[in-house]
């Protein structure tokens, strides 16, 4: 077996460029039930932007916005809207980081850049990926401080949680013949391997398809699928998503949970919207999964999906847009041993979807 190259140990964050951060952290607060943990604004030092760290289990989120329309944080959201920046991985040694990625073609937008405080230092490097989004790597194991140097702690008690444990996998959408070539840049950079690769015959409907392929980095704790738009008789949800967000960006953030039952009934609670199924998806997938340990009268209330493979079985659910252009949204998800996806959701989940897209007129 080949040397892993580029070791990481997770997610260490995502950082979203919004339009106003401060009330995206309180939404991200008393929707999702995430924490605010540490701020960075003029109150420390920062006169061209004010960024929002919130936290639940494992689950690093950074909201930023700009003080200015002279800036690029500003320009990325007159252009895409509300949108992920930046995907964030720890790495044990980010110079290392750089050179390995960089030796296999990738384009260094930041080198490995030490900042400290009394808190230590950490390093932080970024490389271009899709569009306007980039690969931020970061070396922490010398950093104590609430987040990152030129961050001040928060002291807020902040929402109950949700049940959010850790980030499962982040999807990005790109243009019709793209994935094979970002699915080739994440093995030849990066020293992902492919876990999975769907086509337009397992994701499709009457009216539209798309295409897939599942990247995986060597200890199996960061998994990034590709979705492409296919041929069909009507605008995808990829394409609509493209439209909306002018090019590729992450798609949706899936966040594991121990417990989706109370998850989702908290977030309907707090009136997050969810993709509904037909109610005979749960007629013939209690024929088609059969022995599972669950409540199905419950997952039909609540709406959520189930899939099951040779490993296992998941439980999964996804939200509405979470802005007013049909772009970025999430799943919650349970695994009980299923490496998968969700592939025998696939094409319920895709006539939902796109009866919501016509209603927005964009079927």
């Amino acid at each position: 077996m080949a040397e892993d190259f580029l070791p990481i140990q997770g997610y260490d964050h995502v950082e979203f460029y919004v339009g106003n951060a401060k009330q995206a952290a309180h939404f991200y607060d008393k929707t999702f039930g995430f924490k605010p943990v540490a701020r960075m604004g003029l109150e420390t030092g920062s006169r061209d932007r004010a960024s929002y760290v919130m936290q639940q289990g494992k689950v690093r989120f950074v909201l930023t916005s700009a003080y200015g329309p002279d800036s690029e944080i500003a320009r990325f959201c007159a252009l895409h809207g509300d949108g992920v920046r930046a995907i964030a991985l720890e790495v044990d040694n980010c110079q290392r980081a750089v050179q390995e990625t960089k030796a296999r073609g990738a384009t260094i937008l930041k080198p490995a850049t030490a900042n400290e405080d009394e808190n230590g230092q950490l390093v932080v490097a970024e490389i271009l990926y899709a569009g306007d989004t980039v690969f931020r790597f970061v070396e922490r194991k010398n950093y104590r401080g609430p987040f990152a140097p030129g961050f001040a702690p928060i002291e807020a008690t902040g929402s109950p949680e949700v049940g959010f444990a850790s980030i499962d996998h982040i999807v990005t959408n790109v243009h019709l013949g793209e994935m094979e070539y970002w699915a080739d840049w994440y093995a030849r950079v990066l020293g992902f391997t492919n876990l999975a690769h769907f086509t337009d015959r397992d994701i499709s409907t009457e009216y539209s398809a798309l295409m897939s392929k599942v990247m995986e980095n060597g200890g199996g704790r960061c998994k990034f699928p590709i979705n492409e738009p296919a041929e069909g008789k009507k605008k995808s949800q990829i394409e609509e998503y493209l439209d909306f967000y002018y090019g590729p960006g992450v798609q949706h953030i899936a966040v594991s949970t121990g417990n989706i039952y109370d998850t989702v009934t908290e977030l309907r609670k707090r009136d997050i919207d969810f993709l509904r199924v037909p109610d005979t998806y749960y007629e013939y997938m209690r024929e088609r999964v059969k022995d599972i340990d669950e409540d199905w009268n419950r997952l039909q209330e609540l709406g959520v999906l189930v899939d099951k493979d040779d490993d296992g079985y998941l439980l999964q659910i996804f939200t509405a847009p979470v802005q007013d252009r049909p772009t970025l949204f999430y799943e919650v998800i349970e695994r009980h041993g299923s490496r998968g996806f969700g592939i025998g959701n696939f094409k319920a989940l895709f006539i939902s979807i796109e009866q919501e897209q016509a209603l927005r007129g964009n079927l």
